[in-house]
């Protein structure tokens, strides 16, 4: 944890301080930020202020007196409930305006974790509090060098593996005549682990109607056939299992047989226009050294398919931050699920995949974007077409 490097940040925004506070690990934004301990006993509320200058202070109970001991700064101990009040406003009493790990009207659900009550309790000491949205994006959402090499090489590897799972499908439809989307989701799981790939959930195999439900999920117990003449949709995230590495998450599609169906490929054409005009608004910004709002990149590409008339079968976000966990914190493309605010900054990566669901079948394109210091770029291939898979005897 770089104080100095926190206290500029809060100097640079015009924030007094920066207010982390624990009960029963409910925010892991401060442990992960902070270099706490994830697996430390936080059976009595914490509280660690970062003020813009000078240096910080902690308020502990006496039975967990030990909790922020790897931290700089004073500690003050308190036990009842009457002396935590006291010593809490007496610590916040240098501090005017104090930033928390709180979203206004939860517009940010992942960085709003600070209960309502510590809200109140912190404003009836005359405190304004504001959202440490941004602070958290520039220290939990930035990559490192060794942070985008581990990208790339996920990336490497299930840029493989998507085309192998195609052709996968296409060789057990042709022996047996069908497959199902549980056994191509574990054929993946396999390659994941012999590739050393971790993922926190099993990649999405989606035939037919089954597409056009952006979340669902195979199982043992419930599966689609996929047979000649089957529209199938891969989404696959992953990352190498090493600490600290980074995800790779992208969608792609594809038919058993020789000829895509007109419905499918127009609806593909359409998705690929607003991936392609969403993408080429992040890129213009940066070459214009102009800021650029998350809901700026979904408006793009959401403006492209409302204009085709599919408006409502776009359902979701045109895309999320992506970081160690798949869903980052920092700014989505949004401007649906909420108004996303967040300024997208240098040293960040994200998801552009815009989608559209039908009853009879979905179709979703998915990249990677990671934003350098003055330019942005696509970190794999890019799907132009629906893929056909030859269904081989």
């Amino acid at each position: 944890m770089q104080v100095q490097l926190i206290q500029r940040a809060l100097r640079e925004r015009g924030i007094d301080g920066w207010l982390f506070y624990d009960f029963h690990h409910r925010d892991p934004i401060a442990y992960r930020i902070l270099g706490l301990p994830s697996d430390s006993l936080a059976s009595r509320r914490w509280y660690y202020l970062v003020p813009a200058q000078g240096e910080p202070s902690k308020l502990v109970h006496r039975i967990e007196s030990g909790q922020l001991d790897g931290l700089p700064g004073e500690t003050q101990l308190y036990a009842g409930w009457r002396e935590l009040l006291q010593r809490l406003e007496r610590m916040l009493a240098p501090v005017r305006t104090i930033a928390m790990q709180y979203s206004p009207n939860n517009q940010i659900p992942s960085v709003s974790l600070v209960d309502a009550g510590t809200v109140e309790l912190v404003r009836s000491f005359g405190k304004q509090v504001v959202s440490s949205a941004d602070l958290v994006q520039l220290f939990e959402a930035c990559w490192s060098p060794a942070s985008l090499e581990s990208h790339l090489e996920a990336g490497k590897i299930i840029d493989r593996l998507i085309p192998a799972a195609f052709a996968e499908i296409g060789k057990r439809a042709g022996q047996s005549g069908q497959t199902d989307e549980y056994a191509i989701q574990q054929f993946l799981m396999d390659q994941f682990a012999q590739n050393h790939l971790i993922t926190d959930q099993p990649p999405i195999v989606a035939a037919n109607r089954n597409s056009g439900n952006p979340h669902y999920q195979p199982s043992a117990a419930a599966s689609s056939a996929i047979r000649a003449g089957d529209f199938v949709l891969l989404d696959v995230w992953g990352k190498c299992d090493r600490p600290g590495a980074v995800y790779y998450d992208v969608t792609w599609t594809g038919f058993l047989g020789e000829r895509i169906p007109e419905p499918i490929a127009s609806v593909f054409e359409i998705v690929k226009r607003a991936r392609d005009c969403a993408f080429q608004t992040v890129q213009e910004a940066m070459r214009e050294g102009r800021k650029l709002r998350g809901w700026e990149v979904d408006r793009a590409a959401r403006s492209v398919i409302e204009a085709s008339g599919h408006g409502d079968q776009f359902v979701h976000r045109t895309g999320h931050s992506i970081g160690e966990e798949v869903h980052g914190n920092g700014a989505n493309m949004d401007d649906l699920e909420t108004h996303e605010e967040r300024e997208i900054i240098p040293h960040t990566g994200f998801s552009i995949e815009p989608g559209i669901y039908l009853p009879e079948f979905g179709v979703r394109s998915e990249v990677n974007v990671f934003i350098d210091a003055d330019s942005a770029r696509i970190t794999g291939p890019v799907q132009n077409a629906v893929i056909t898979i030859p269904v081989r005897n």
